[in-house]
Order: C-alpha cells, then sequence, then structure tokens
C-alpha cells in the first residue's frame, strides 16, 4: 500500500482521537521507540512521519481511551486448554460467546472492528472511566487477549505480510459493564507471582531438580522485572533457557509457554512476547549448555 493511503488511514483514526505511531512496513513491529509516549494525535508530526515510507500504523490503546478484545484463531500446532475442549469453540470469537452466555448477555460484537490479516478480528470498545484495565493475554479465555493500558493494535488500513487489515463501518460501543467487571477481577487476580506456574515447573522437576532450578530462576527474573526492562529481561531469560533446550535439557514448547505466561503477568503486548521469546530460545540454543555427570552445567 502507498505511503498517502497509509497516511490517510492513520490521519482518520487521529481524527477519532486515537493516538498512532509507525509500525515498521510490512510488520506488526514499532518502528520507534517509546511508542506509547510519542503516539500522537497530531496532524503535523503524522504527515512528517508518513511522508518517510510506508509504514503501518499503530494505535496507543491506553492514551486513546481504548479497550481493543484480540480475538484470535488457533496455530495449527496450538494445544485446546481442556476447559474449552468442547463442541462449538473453535476460534477466540466462540470463546467470547460463550463467556457471554454464561454470564446470561448477548455476545458483544456490536461495535467498531477491524478483521486482522491473519483472520482473527479486534473488538473495540471505549475504555471505563473509573477502571484500569491492563494489558493481558489469555487470562479471560482461551485465545483472547485484551490490549488496554501499555499495548498497542495493529491498526484498520495496515498491510502485515501483505495482508491488509480491515475495518467495519460500526461505532465504538461502551466496554459492557459484565466485561469491565471481568477485567477488573482479572487485573485484580494478575499478580505476578509463581503460581499459576506449578504444573509446568513440576513436570520440568520430573526430569531435572537443575532444570527445574534454572527455569524458576528465569521466571522469578522475569517477574521482577522494571518497567522499561522487562523486553530486555525476558530476551535474557529467553536466552538462558534456549541454551538448556539446545543442550536437550528443557523442551522448547514448556520453555515457551512458561515465558509466555511470564510475559502476559507483566503486561507485555503478546506479539512482542512471542518474538522476543522466539529470537532468545533460538540464540540460547546455538550456545547449548549440557548437565555433567554430576548434574551441574
Amino acid at each position: 500500500m502507498a505511503s498517502t493511503e497509509l497516511m490517510r488511514a492513520a490521519l482518520s483514526h487521529a481524527a477519532r482521537g486515537w493516538r498512532v505511531f509507525p509500525l515498521r512496513p510490512n510488520d506488526k513491529r514499532p518502528a520507534i521507540r517509546d511508542w506509547e509516549a510519542r503516539a500522537t494525535t497530531d496532524v503535523v508530526r503524522i504527515r512528517k512521519a508518513w511522508e518517510r515510507g510506508p509504514f503501518g500504523i499503530g494505535i496507543a490503546c491506553g492514551p486513546s481511551g481504548l479497550v481493543v478484545l484480540d480475538l484470535d484463531r488457533p496455530k495449527p500446532s496450538a494445544v485446546r486448554p481442556p476447559e474449552w475442549n468442547r463442541p462449538g469453540i473453535t476460534d477466540g470469537a466462540d470463546v467470547l460467546a460463550a463467556l457471554a452466555e454464561h454470564h446470561d448477555v448477548e455476545p458483544p460484537m456490536e461495535t467498531y472492528s477491524v478483521r486482522t490479516g491473519s483472520g482473527g478480528e479486534h473488538l473495540y470498545y471505549a475504555a471505563p472511566q473509573d477502571v484500569a484495565i491492563r494489558n493481558s493475554a489469555g487470562r479471560i479465555g482461551w485465545l483472547i487477549d485484551v490490549r488496554a493500558a501499555g499495548g498497542y493494535v495493529v491498526a484498520a488500513g495496515s498491510v502485515v505480510r501483505g495482508r491488509t487489515y480491515q475495518a467495519s463501518e460500526a461505532r465504538v460501543a461502551p466496554l459492557p459493564v459484565w466485561l469491565t467487571r471481568l477485567l477488573a477481577e482479572e487485573n485484580d487476580d494478575a499478580h505476578p507471582d509463581r503460581a499459576g506456574f506449578a504444573p509446568l515447573l513440576d513436570a520440568v522437576g520430573r526430569r531435572s531438580a537443575y532444570t527445574a532450578a534454572a527455569l524458576r530462576g528465569e521466571l522469578d527474573r522475569v517477574l521482577a522485572a522494571a518497567p522499561g526492562h522487562r523486553n530486555h529481561t525476558l530476551n535474557a531469560a529467553a536466552f538462558a533457557l534456549g541454551q538448556l533446550v539446545g543442550g536437550g535439557l528443557l523442551p522448547e514448547g514448556l520453555a515457551t509457554a512458561a515465558l509466555a505466561e511470564a510475559s502476559a503477568a507483566i503486561g507485555l503486548p503478546a506479539a512482542e512476547a512471542h518474538r522476543t521469546i522466539r529470537s532468545g530460545l533460538t540464540a540460547g540454543a546455538r550456545c547449548p549448555r549440557r548437565a555433567s555427570s554430576e548434574g551441574r552445567p
């Protein structure tokens, strides 16, 4: 897509009061540092940015007063959680419909939405004034991520891997009360501790006490990371665990799942965390660690 069309789309989003920033061409990743602080509705700044190239469009959800539900489609290798392994559940939209049915309400689909390049859907809602909603990944349901304070979405008009994100014409609806309550409860429960990692740690511990201790230590570092250092800490942890993967001491799937859970607990955007985890594990696997006969690397 030409820069002029992308600029026009960015200006259209800014006219709604949504703060935009450039993404790398044909990619989901930000093209700038400190994207949340630098996201803007200023027409001059937007024109100047998109005159430089065919950048995609990111919307910083928190400053824009938005809560966006990211309804995904499962990847071929995805493992279906037992609680969602039932007829009629095939994607994030089905999970949201099931949650709505559980709360005895209609699925909240009547709002501005964007069809993603992968076939998923972003549902946009106006954030409540008196409740803080934060980013989360899969906490309210399988294949549902929440983009709010600290997160961003790829906006309509953007092109990722040759596929255009397309918007509906509906207005942005207020976040439904039942979803507000559910997300507020999720926030209250989202304390960054190791409680949710017990099954993973147990699975690793049955293989090797040393590996379980190493995994526990890296998860602790991620959970304790300060704002501004979280992605770097996640990358370092992924590298360290990748060394264990490369040495045959830790299954890659377990490492990925544990790091994804930790990154969600501290509010990192799922797409950003996925890239960091994959990159770190791959790099670490090239420098494998192997246990000696005494069980040490």
